[in-house]
């Protein structure tokens, strides 16, 4: 309860801000020769998102890499923001028609509670149609909700769909099968005591353009989690993401969790002072204008699971002897 109160709003709303890229952001700094990029610069960058978005999103998704405790340790993490710790490995295991999660060795969820945080993440790369490989990721899934029931904090799933063997190169074939892979697999993450999923746009905006037909497909996706939800932005521009936490949200979100699609122009600027600024005004501008979308149509998390607010219900004078 506590964890999801840090996650969001007041009023129930997730407006969650994403820094926790590992590989992709080196990808973006230096796109020639992103092994190049130094330990140092990785934290100067995301110290710079923290220290500055941080103050207009409900919570910061960090890595513990180089980001959830160098935050707190520079003290630019605000009191008023929660913080969400991604538990993955960068990348995956298995290749690409096979992807496994692995998770960061040495690093887990009793960690993730012993330093402060609010809520653990997983990215899970899922195929529901691939039944054995599907299986798989389901175990693991499960093995880290046990887990974060056993320390009592938050978990997000964070389930993304991939092409394979025809559909590879073929975006508009893939965009087909989105809509169904997306929903179903809403529905088996779901079945699963996960607290949150993390949840991809159920059409590929580029193909898909009647407003009417993603607000329904929101809707089946809505109806085939059993838990709130929120849409990721999967490193559109951010025209096409605001286009789809608007829809998403009037079709049952609960909030957004955007990384790059707020600030990832920004990274590419080698000069400190000019990086800094396009943070400092056009990527806050675009996480309050989110924001505001977000609180106008997003659904609380609370109602989702039918309750008329975020207060335990039948709190008894012993609670304690139970807990």
């Amino acid at each position: 309860m506590r964890g999801l109160q840090q996650l969001t709003s007041p009023d129930g709303i997730f407006t969650i801000c994403a820094m926790d890229h590992r590989g992709s952001l080196q990808r973006m700094i230096d796109r020639k020769n992103p092994e190049s990029v130094t330990y140092n610069e990785m934290v100067k960058r995301k110290l710079e998102l923290c220290s500055i978005l941080g103050k207009h999103a409900t919570a910061v998704l960090l890595d513990p890499l180089y980001g959830a405790v160098q935050c707190i340790d520079a003290g630019v993490l605000p009191k008023s923001a929660g913080l969400l710790v991604s538990i993955e490995s960068s990348g995956y295991g298995g290749g690409d028609e096979g992807r496994i999660t692995e998770l960061l060795e040495d690093w887990g969820v009793e960690k993730i509670k012993r330093m402060g945080a609010s809520a653990v993440k997983i990215l899970l790369y899922y195929r529901p149609d691939l039944k054995a490989l599907s299986g798989k990721q389901l175990r693991i899934v499960n093995r880290i909700a046990k887990q974060c029931i056993k320390y009592d904090i938050p978990f997000l799933v964070e389930p993304v769909s991939y092409p394979v063997s025809s559909e590879v190169g073929k975006p508009e074939q893939f965009a087909k099968l989105k809509p169904g892979l997306v929903i179903e697999t809403a529905g088996q993450i779901t079945a699963l005591p996960i607290d949150v999923l993390k949840a991809e746009f159920p059409a590929d905006i580029r193909y898909e353009k009647d407003k009417g037909k993603m607000t329904d497909l929101c809707r089946k996706l809505d109806a085939a989690s059993a838990t709130p939800w929120v849409i990721l932005s999967a490193g559109v521009d951010f025209d096409s993401f605001y286009q789809q936490v608007e829809i998403a949200c009037r079709g049952g979100a609960s909030g957004f969790l955007g990384g790059r699609a707020i600030w990832q122009e920004g990274m590419p600027i080698a000069d400190t002072k000019e990086r800094v600024k396009f943070i400092s005004t056009v990527a806050v501008d675009r996480l309050k204008r989110l924001t505001e979308v977000a609180e106008k149509y997003a659904t609380p998390w609370y109602k989702k699971l039918g309750a008329a607010n975020s207060k335990i219900t039948g709190l008894s004078e012993d609670w304690y002897r139970q807990y």
